[in-house]
């Protein structure tokens, strides 16, 4: 059993790694009594540590917000994490973090075990971010969004559409979902009584929370793909299935989640399910990969690709006449 110290540093690390525990789950990870958590949990409120606990059968712990940030204690893969986030938060991924992030990074680097300290440096020197021109989100909104998910809590906020128009929304927030330098909200839209996935960077206003809700299960159970099936097919008018004569592991390369979703066929072939706002598009796109492919659906893009190589074929017609009258 560890010593009374390293106990309390312990109970410290378990209540700031989840929200709420149960009494006896508590006592049980660190094999220990009830009386005995029930001391320790006074020991550090004499410590001015605000802990929070409620009675009865499904009673327990939770530790609340102080006047002041306590100490946080992390594992090394934490630590490494933590790192490369405000690394990233100082590049300006997220907007408002960039001088606050390196202030954060700062102070974590100099408390590092030298055997982290040299892996992080390693990455700053590797890690070199290129501006894309994307829009950046609010870190206060993002905080309170995260917050919104863990406590799940029903929200209410202003959201503006592809188009400019912009709707009032309550949700059931389950999951955010990061792809490169855009954040998705993946929630249930209570008046619409269904899934929907939200573009942080289009929330305005101000965003308030309400009653607590019983969180429902994702659609395939994975938040992150069901965001990209929902950014890169179903949110487009014209849906399409083809097969790409290409191995997956190539074509991967070419084609990121948010654009499209790609399934083994065999080892030289696979299918490729995308969305685009009009086949003239999607022709383009896949003329672009240089590999043979055939289109399953829809019969709109399959038109669309004898115009267009009948025009490429007209145009190299042409540019082969004028070549040789030169």
């Amino acid at each position: 059993m560890l010593d009374t110290s390293a106990r309390l540093l312990r109970l410290l690390a378990l209540l700031q790694a989840r929200r709420y525990w149960p009494g006896a789950e508590l006592a049980q990870r660190l094999q220990i009594t009830a009386r005995t958590l029930r001391r320790d949990v006074d020991k550090l409120r004499s410590l001015d540590y605000p802990v929070q606990s409620s009675t009865g059968p499904a009673g327990g712990y939770a530790l609340g917000a102080g006047a002041s940030l306590p100490p946080l204690l992390l594992e090394d893969d934490e630590a490494l994490a933590v790192a490369l986030g405000l690394r990233l938060a100082a590049v300006g991924v997220v907007g408002g973090m960039e001088e606050s992030g390196l202030r954060a990074l700062t102070k974590l680097e100099q408390v590092l075990p030298r055997r982290l300290r040299k892996r992080v440096r390693g990455w700053h020197a590797a890690v070199a971010p290129l501006g894309m021109g994307e829009p950046t989100v609010d870190a206060e909104r993002l905080s309170a969004l995260a917050g919104a998910c863990r406590d799940q809590v029903r929200i209410m906020f202003g959201y503006q559409g592809q188009d400019g128009a912009r709707s009032d929304r309550e949700a059931e927030p389950h999951a955010l979902v990061c792809a490169g330098s855009r954040w998705y909200l993946l929630a249930w839209d209570c008046r619409r009584g269904d899934w929907r996935t939200f573009r942080v960077d289009r929330i305005v206003g101000r965003t308030t929370c309400g009653a607590r809700f019983l969180p429902r299960a994702v659609p395939g159970g994975d938040p992150a793909a069901y965001v990209a099936r929902s950014v890169s097919i179903t949110q487009y008018p014209l849906r399409a299935r083809i097969v790409l004569h290409a191995p997956l592991e190539r074509m991967a390369e070419y084609i990121p989640p948010l654009a499209g979703r790609l399934e083994r066929i065999d080892e030289d072939r696979c299918l490729l399910e995308t969305g685009a706002q009009a086949p003239e598009a999607l022709a383009g796109y896949l003329a672009a990969f240089g590999v043979a492919f055939q289109v399953l659906e829809p019969p709109e893009l399959v038109a669309q690709l004898r115009e267009m190589a009948a025009r490429l074929m007209r145009a190299a017609d042409e540019s082969t006449h004028r070549a040789a009258v030169r």
